[in-house]
C-alpha cells in the first residue's frame, strides 16, 4: 500500500497510477503490479517478491520493452492527465499535437515545465535564453519520429520503478502512462540509474533506434531535469543548465 496526504490536484494521483498500470497491462508484454483497490489517499497492489536478477534479466528486460512499445495507438498523449512525481503531466492532446510530436513535446511537456520554473521563481537567464533556441530548434532535432507512431510509455522509467520477481521477470510499478515517442522511455534510463549495457543492446536487436538518437535523448532528459528543479530545487539548476546548452 502507498499512502498521500496531499490534497488538491495530486489527491487524484492513485487514480491516475491504477490507470496507467491498467494500460500497461494491456500490452501483454511486461508484467505489472495489479491494482487492488484504491482512493483518494492510497493505492493498494498486489505484493510483488524482489529477487536479485541474474546475468539475464537486463537483456530480457530491454527485449520486453522493446515489444511494449509496439503497442500503439494512433494519437499522441492519454485520455486523462496524470502526474510525474507530484507534478502534473498534461496528456489530452489537443488539435496538430495528436499527430505532431513536436507539437505535443514542446507543448505538453517542456513548455509547463519552463512555466512552473517561471512560477516558482526558478529560471536563471541562462535557461531563459537556451530555452528560447531550443524552441527554434526543436522542430529540426525531432524530425521524422512520426514515421514511429505512438508508442505505449511507462513515463517514469527509471531504476526505481521496476522490481525483478521469480525467471527473472521485470515488474513495472509507478507509471506515469503516456502515448508518445518510444526513445523517451529509453531517455530517463540513462538518467538516473543507467540500467547495464546487456539492456540497451537487447532492445536495439529488438527495435533498432534510428540515427540521431542521442541528440533527442537530450531533449528528453531536459523535461524530466526541469520537473526535478520544480519538485527538489536549484541544486538542479546547474546539471540542466549544462544539459540544455549540450543540445
Amino acid at each position: 500500500m502507498k499512502t498521500n496526504t496531499k490534497t488538491g490536484p495530486a489527491g487524484n494521483m492513485f487514480k491516475c497510477e491504477a490507470n496507467g498500470l491498467r494500460e500497461l497491462a494491456k500490452a501483454q508484454v511486461l508484467q505489472v503490479a495489479q491494482v487492488i483497490s484504491y482512493g483518494p489517499n492510497y493505492i493498494t497492489t498486489e505484493y510483488i517478491e524482489p529477487i536479485e536478477p541474474s546475468h539475464k534479466f537486463f537483456k530480457k528486460f530491454g527485449k520486453e520493452l522493446a515489444r511494449l512499445h509496439r503497442f500503439k495507438k494512433e494519437e499522441y498523449g492519454f485520455f486523462q492527465d496524470n502526474f510525474i512525481g507530484f507534478t502534473p503531466q498534461l496528456n489530452i492532446a489537443e488539435g496538430s499535437q495528436k499527430h505532431n510530436w513536436t507539437d505535443f513535446f514542446f507543448e505538453k511537456r517542456l513548455l509547463p515545465q519552463y512555466h512552473l520554473l517561471e512560477h516558482n521563481n526558478l529560471l536563471t537567464p541562462a535557461l531563459v535564453n537556451r530555452f528560447r533556441r531550443l524552441e527554434s530548434v526543436l522542430p529540426i532535432i525531432l524530425q521524422g519520429v512520426e514515421a514511429e507512431g505512438a508508442s505505449l510509455l511507462h513515463g517514469d522509467l527509471w531504476s526505481g520503478n521496476y522490481i525483478c520477481t521469480h525467471n527473472d521477470n521485470a515488474v513495472l510499478i509507478d507509471p506515469a502512462v503516456y502515448y508518445g515517442h518510444r526513445e523517451t522511455d529509453l531517455a530517463m534510463t540513462r538518467l538516473f540509474g543507467y540500467f547495464p549495457h546487456d539492456f540497451y543492446n537487447s532492445y536495439h536487436k529488438e527495435y533498432p533506434l534510428a540515427e540521431g538518437w542521442e541528440q533527442r535523448f537530450k531533449v528528453y532528459q531536459l523535461y524530466h531535469m526541469m520537473n526535478h528543479i520544480n519538485l527538489f530545487g536549484p541544486e538542479y539548476i546547474p546539471e540542466t543548465e549544462q544539459l540544455i546548452a549540450s543540445i
